[in-house]
């Protein structure tokens, strides 16, 4: 077995952000990196009126992170907050032999480790050449400072290369996205051939338990694990309900907090049998301590993607797990909610009559219609 990487995370509260809140995300940050491969050694945590627009943080904490660094053997630092390039230049110059991530490079080192299909590696790569793009620059400096002019005027080997990289790399992204369409276009053409069957889209926030809860209702076996990220992949299984008929469930990748926009959209595809689907299961943990905050980021993605009429079913797993107070605050703010339990098989046999009522309500209005 490989030795875990170390690494020392950083989080970083402004005044318009509460500590608690900074805890959280730093708490989730460190569940992304250990999913990523790393052993997470120390966390810091600074406070500051404006972000430093050199390296994120103030100079005495990157003095006291570079002491911690030797310490513990480390040689990766991860910021909960995205680095410019520029800034990841900076960081490292100050930290000379020490790999800087940031929170959207740590999601993508989780995506490329856990892409399957050709169609999720495709995604992973455009994303990563286009977080890639911005960051180009601190890799050509040296051939700049090579060239010996400065100043207005001054286009050295380096700057041409890099510009070069970057048309090579935009031309790359452009023939990716193509070979995508061709694949999102064929998926379109079997979302056709399947309609009249009635369709769930399973979404939800990482690690809300989606997929074990498809696995309970349809007897499969779609790949489970207590990790973010586990599937990138949207799986489509059978519900029976009988008489030969079935309901189509469909598992999309799961959502998470501070999903830069351009990484969104390279994965909207995955999320397109959700777009389609005539009824959507949003999975939600009973037991996250910020479910409200994974509640919203849910319904401002499904904004983006989901017609308002859609019907929609609130569902709160990990039922078992949760605490007397928080069940009783669930049942008194979301009485439409179901309390289920996939792993315990609690609550499953009222959401699946939930979901066969709702087929034979659509069904019935087609006919009508």
């Amino acid at each position: 077995m490989p030795e875990l990487e170390k690494a020392i995370l950083v989080g970083i509260v402004t005044p318009r952000m509460r500590k608690s809140t900074v805890e959280e995300h730093l708490a989730e940050l460190k569940r992304l990196a250990e999913t990523a491969g790393a052993l997470v050694t120390r966390s810091f945590l600074q406070r500051v009126q404006a972000f430093n627009p050199a390296t994120l943080i103030g100079e005495g904490k990157v003095h006291e992170i570079k002491a911690a660094l030797a310490e513990d053997s480390a040689g990766l630092v991860i910021f909960d907050d995205d680095l410019s390039g520029s800034q990841v230049r900076n960081l490292e110059e100050r930290l000379p032999g020490i790999k800087v991530l940031d929170r959207t490079g740590i999601i993508l080192a989780i995506f490329a480790k856990h892409a399957v299909t050709a169609e999720s590696r495709l995604m992973v790569e455009v994303a990563q050449l286009q977080y890639l793009v911005p960051r180009l620059s601190h890799a050509w400096t040296h051939l700049s400072r090579q060239a010996g002019g400065k100043g207005i005027g001054m286009n050295g080997p380096g700057e041409t290369q890099l510009e070069t990289d970057r048309r090579i790399i935009r031309r790359k992204i452009q023939e990716l996205k193509a070979k995508l369409e061709k694949i999102e276009g064929a998926r379109e053409r079997q979302a056709e051939r399947r309609q009249g069957i009635f369709q769930v889209g399973i979404v939800g926030y990482t690690n809300a338990g989606k997929s074990t809860l498809t696995n309970r209702l349809t007897n499969s076996n779609v790949y489970v694990k207590d990790q973010l990220f586990a599937t990138l992949d949207s799986t489509i299984r059978k519900l029976y309900i009988g008489d030969g008929k079935f309901i189509l469930l469909s598992d999309t990748v799961g959502f998470i907090r501070k999903l830069p926009p351009h990484l969104l959209d390279t994965f909207k595809s995955t999320l397109g049998a959700a777009s389609n689907a005539d009824c959507i299961l949003n999975v939600v943990d009973a037991t996250a301590p910020d479910y409200l905050e994974h509640l919203e980021i849910t319904h401002k993605i499904l904004e983006d993607l989901i017609a308002p009429e859609i019907p929609r079913i609130l569902v709160f797993n990990k039922a078992e797990t949760a605490t007397p107070e928080r069940l009783e605050e669930l049942r008194t703010h979301y009485p439409e909610a179901l309390l289920v339990s996939a792993k315990e098989n609690i609550g499953m046999e009222r959401l699946k009559q939930t979901l066969i009522q709702l087929e034979m309500k659509n069904h019935s209005a087609k006919q009508n219609g």
